[in-house]
This record gives structure tokens, C-alpha cells and sequence, in this order.
């Protein structure tokens, strides 16, 4: 039979467990922290980084195609005609159409500015920009692809952007790079303190994505015509690793 129990009791425990959940519950940990060594456990922590430097092996090259009309319907069908002239002379050229990928399409009104004696801009018209990217695995077809592009109606370039296929491979040496010089420390300081190195209790790793740099100044000084084919010099591109061990001092 169930008895009812005191109200005071009841407040009583319920105080009770309630300061008990409080204390139990952990404090909130900063994502920059690293796990904690057990207490009365003495620890060595040291970081490591590493960097490897790669020619890239591939290239994404950004181009548009931008026209401005009374309206929008003449705007568009403008557009549509020359980047299907530009997509076809990539093609022709080698490259596959599913390495030609749309990565934006917009539409917005152009505007002339004020005159003097007015007090809203004049609507000149609406321009239309569609920029395709163009994946291209031979480094030395960037120049003469970027030149064809503009031949047949490109009339932009955003940006030429080296990458590497094999990244993870690169990363993963970095990564072993850091590890090994992140041990080698705390081997000096081991040594320096008269102790023995333990296990590793602990581990953490930030690996940075490799730097893409535009070719802008390359195509800059090809500009005037002077060369048969737009300079691209491809940039070496850096991976770097971070990584943060903990030992146990036996």
C-alpha cells in the first residue's frame, strides 16, 4: 500500500538531489581545450607541425559570359548564344562537358548614373552573367584554353585556381610529418627532465587545405597581345598539419 510521505521530506530530498545533479554535471569545455590527463597523473604535452609543398596537378579555370540589353528577354537569349559558342569551343578543344560546370547565373537591372539635373538614375538596361568553371587536368592546355574561351565570347575571367587531385596522400605525409616532430620534442624534454616517456594518452590534429592562388598578374601582362598564348605559371601549393600529443611520464 503506497504511504504518503511528509511534505517537508519531500523538499528535503528533492533539495538534495537537485545539488547533487549540479555538482555532478561536468563544465562546459572550450573546443580548444584538450582532454585532460587523469588527476596525480604527471603528463609531457607538446605540438608538432608539418608542411609539404606539391606542384598542383590540376586547374579550375572561371569564365563568363556578360551582356546587357533593353530587357530582360533580349539580355538572356544574348547570354545564351555566346556561352553555348564558348562551351562549344572548350569541347572542341578536349575537355568533356562534364568538366564544364555552371557555378553562377544572375540577372539585375544596370543603371546609368544621374545626371546633374536628375534626382533618380536612368535604367540603361539588364545585364545577365553566367560564369562556367572549367576543370582541366593538363597544365600546359591552361593558357590556350583560357584564349579560346575569350575567342569565342568569354568576356571575363574571375580567376585560374590550381589544386591537387592526390591531396589526401599529401596531407596524410604532412600529418606524419607533425606526429614525428611532435614526438621528437617530447623526447628533448624527457631527456632534459631526467624522466622516462610513457604512452601517448592523448591526441589531436588540425590539417589546413593547401592555398589556391589566381594567375590574375600572369594574364595581365599577356593582355597586349604580345605572346601566342596567355602565360600561366602554376602556383606550388602548401599543405600543413598540426598535431598535439600528450604522454605519460613513467
Amino acid at each position: 500500500m503506497f504511504r504518503a510521505r511528509p511534505v517537508r521530506s519531500l523538499l528535503l530530498t528533492a533539495m538534495l538531489f537537485t545539488g547533487a545533479t549540479a555538482f555532478a554535471q561536468p563544465q562546459p569545455v572550450s573546443t580548444q581545450q584538450r582532454a585532460q590527463a587523469p588527476a596525480g597523473l604527471r603528463t609531457i604535452r607538446v605540438e608538432g607541425t608539418g608542411e609539404v609543398k606539391a606542384q598542383p596537378d590540376e586547374a579550375f579555370i572561371d569564365v563568363a559570359v556578360e551582356t546587357l540589353a533593353p530587357n530582360v528577354k533580349a539580355a538572356g537569349e544574348q547570354n545564351a548564344k555566346r556561352m553555348e559558342k564558348v562551351i562549344a569551343a572548350l569541347t572542341s578543344a578536349g575537355i568533356a562537358r562534364r568538366d564544364i560546370q555552371t557555378r553562377n547565373y544572375s540577372v539585375y537591372p544596370d543603371y546609368a548614373p544621374p545626371l546633374p539635373n536628375q534626382t533618380e538614375p536612368k535604367l540603361r538596361g539588364y545585364r545577365v552573367s553566367n560564369l562556367v568553371s572549367v576543370h582541366v587536368k593538363d597544365l600546359s592546355r591552361v593558357g590556350s584554353l583560357l584564349d579560346q574561351a575569350l575567342a569565342a565570347g568569354a568576356n571575363r575571367v574571375d580567376s585560374v585556381r590550381f589544386g591537387l587531385s592526390r591531396q589526401e596522400a599529401v596531407q596524410g605525409e604532412a600529418l606524419r610529418q607533425a606526429v614525428a616532430r611532435a614526438r621528437k620534442s617530447a623526447e628533448v624534454l624527457a631527456a632534459s627532465l631526467n624522466v622516462k616517456l610513457g604512452a601517448v594518452l592523448d591526441a589531436s590534429t588540425v590539417t589546413e587545405p593547401p592555398q589556391f592562388y589566381p594567375a590574375r598578374l600572369a594574364m595581365a601582362e599577356a593582355a597586349d597581345g604580345r605572346a601566342m598564348s596567355t602565360p600561366i605559371q602554376p602556383e606550388e601549393q602548401t599543405v600543413q598539419a598540426k598535431v598535439t600529443l600528450v604522454f605519460g611520464i613513467e
